[in-house]
């Protein structure tokens, strides 16, 4: 089978100027999209870095040919989210795509981490990607109303630490789990506008990353932040309109199919019948996660 083509697509990638944002943009645009680049060029703290890599992004992919534009608007702001969406649709007239994968980063154990740190990570991350998400919502049951036929395409960023925890990364696991429970319920409430959501899980060595992939580490190829970039441009495809509702974690060059939170087989029934009595739990959770459940506690035994 050949690539999936983008040709007279839209997309809105947010982050777009540095990492995986930029990886992103440049492999919607070589599929044939026209690409919105956000990025307000922020450091990986969230502090103003007086630097404008959104423009360098746009530029790049108009000097290979393709079409583009930069907006440095913050996803964290309700207005600029919905200017976002506004602009892509006044200067390309549609939008068909979304990729938030804004992000930034302030590790802290939780005895550490002020309420100032824990509002910035949640802010970008989760209200960001709510914000952006609702506002090209808005306008593609609009779109869909008014009698357009409508394809449109949410790719939301997660990550391991949102999926399974971090020592250190409070805000930023909370807030990755929530992006899930979001991209679940985005994906049952647009499938009647024929919209799609899913998300992603990469493992790359990026600015948020760099903490993690030290040392040679941070060069080993598998971790370039462009592996996941062939995945989000296939999502954002006509290929990929049946599926939605999903997380796909990309490790590599693995592709993985994600099932978190799910129930497991093993049950435990109160032995009186009708309610658990507390003098019974501790059996039943032996029975049920044996001596260790599968989490930080057994990771720590066996590592």
């Amino acid at each position: 089978m050949g690539e999936v083509r983008l040709d007279g697509k839209v997309a809105i990638v947010t982050g777009g100027g540095r990492g995986i944002g930029r990886a992103h943009c440049l492999e919607l645009a070589r599929h044939g999209a026209t690409v919105v680049v956000n990025d307000p060029g922020v450091s990986r703290d969230g502090t103003d870095s007086g630097e404008s890599p959104a423009d360098q992004v746009a530029r790049e992919i108009v000097e290979a040919g393709g079409k583009a534009v930069a907006n440095k608007g913050s996803v964290t702001s309700w207005t600029d989210s919905d200017a976002l969406i506004a602009q892509a649709v006044a200067e390309f007239g549609r939008l068909d795509i979304v990729v938030n994968n804004a992000g930034i980063v302030r590790d802290k154990l939780i005895t550490r981490m002020t309420e100032e740190d824990w509002d910035a990570v949640v802010s970008v991350h989760l209200k960001g990607t709510f914000a952006v998400t609702k506002h090209a919502c808005d306008y593609w049951r609009n779109e869909s109303k008014a009698g357009a036929d409508v394809r449109g395409r949410i790719i939301n960023t997660t990550s391991g630490a949102g999926l399974k925890g971090n020592a250190g990364q409070a805000a930023y696991s909370a807030a990755k789990a929530a992006i899930v429970g979001l991209t679940l319920t985005t994906a049952l409430e647009m499938e009647r506008y024929n919209v799609t959501a899913n998300a992603i899980s990469p493992v790359a060595a990026t600015r948020l990353s760099a903490d993690v992939f030290t040392g040679e580490k941070a060069n080993d190829p598998s971790l370039d932040p462009g592996q996941s970039s062939p995945v989000v441009a296939w999502l954002a495809s006509d290929e990929a309109a049946w599926l939605t509702g999903q997380i796909l974690r990309v490790d590599g060059d693995l592709l993985i199919r994600m099932i978190g939170w799910n129930q497991k087989p093993e049950r435990y029934r109160a032995r009186a019948g009708g309610k658990l009595d507390s003098g019974e739990l501790t059996q039943a959770a032996r029975l049920l996660y044996g001596t260790a459940p599968d989490g930080f506690v057994a990771q720590l035994v066996t590592n």
